[in-house]
């Protein structure tokens, strides 16, 4: 399923980036301490509203969201067959500061693509001011699954926008975890705009989850020194909440921001607790 017709944001740009292209978005001004914002598995920068990373702007940073590899507008793999590793979409983030000109950023790292964070914060430590982990895990065996009750949809014919839209609000409905928040309206639309704004929306549903994933050489979650933030959703059903408690310990002077009523996303009602957090949270250099 190749797409790439909806209209892209003005603000988009294309950037070339250890040997392929990203789609890269900014939001406030260049010389304001600068917050990377980085989606989970198979979410492309859509995924982090505007108007959220307006918000996060106008309290002094500098925002930039982007495309991953195999979603929206940024280079495509065959479906099911990624020619990368995590460990080149962690040295995209990399390749992406050095684009913009950044040497040290804030890094919010979401859901499978906390990795990221875990990543560049243990190897990377230079380039590191801080990190805020969002729905996300330490991966120990001993956490507690997804909710017995999770139902997540099958999956669809990726030749049909339909059915891929369709498949899409369901999962987000699933990984909402009951939560009053979730505006099915909002995620249709948003499902809509992504599926035709991507190059190949096939690729999006498959590639995150053929790749292994790449330990850092330097250590673990406890050699992180980088401040860190912990945002967890009390409801999520995907990492239930004892995952983020995990994570926040395993982090040395980590802090965990519990988002009521919210699963495994951040939606709007809970910016107004999201947004100071995170802007008191990168108000040093990291140094």
């Amino acid at each position: 399923m190749t797409s790439g017709t909806a209209p892209h944001s003005p603000g988009e740009r294309l950037l070339g980036v250890n040997g392929v292209e990203l789609c890269v978005e900014t939001f406030g001004d260049p010389s304001a301490p600068a917050i990377v914002l980085v989606a989970g598995a198979c979410a492309s920068m859509l995924w982090w509203d505007a108007e959220l990373c307006e918000r996060i702007a106008a309290g002094g940073r500098f925002v930039v969201r982007y495309d991953h590899r195999d979603t929206g507008r940024s280079t495509c793999c065959p479906p099911g067959r990624p020619t990368y590793t995590y460990g080149d979409l962690a040295q995209d983030v990399l390749g992406i500061l050095d684009a913009l000109g950044i040497e040290r950023a804030h890094l919010v790292c979401q859901s499978m693509f906390g990795g990221i964070g875990l990543l560049l914060g243990v190897d990377r430590p230079e380039r590191v001011a801080s990190l805020t982990f969002v729905s996300t895990s330490t991966g120990a065996a001993d956490l507690p699954p997804p909710a017995a009750d999770l139902a997540m949809p099958p999956a669809p014919d990726a030749a049909d926008p339909a059915a891929v839209v369709a498949y899409v609000v369901a999962g987000a409905r699933a990984c909402a975890g009951g939560s009053p928040y979730f505006d099915e309206a909002a995620i249709r639309a948003l499902a809509e705009r992504d599926v035709a704004r991507a190059r190949n929306y096939a690729s999006t549903l498959v590639n995150h989850y053929a790749i292994g994933f790449d330990e850092p050489s330097r250590g673990g979650f406890g050699d992180i020194t980088a401040p860190t933030l912990v945002v967890h959703g009390d409801l999520d059903p995907l990492l239930p909440p004892a995952h983020g408690e995990a994570l926040r310990d395993a982090v040395p002077g980590a802090e965990l921001l519990v988002l009521e009523g919210a699963g495994h996303d951040v939606p709007r009602a809970v910016w107004d607790a999201f947004v100071p957090a995170l802007v008191r949270h990168t108000a040093g250099d990291g140094s």
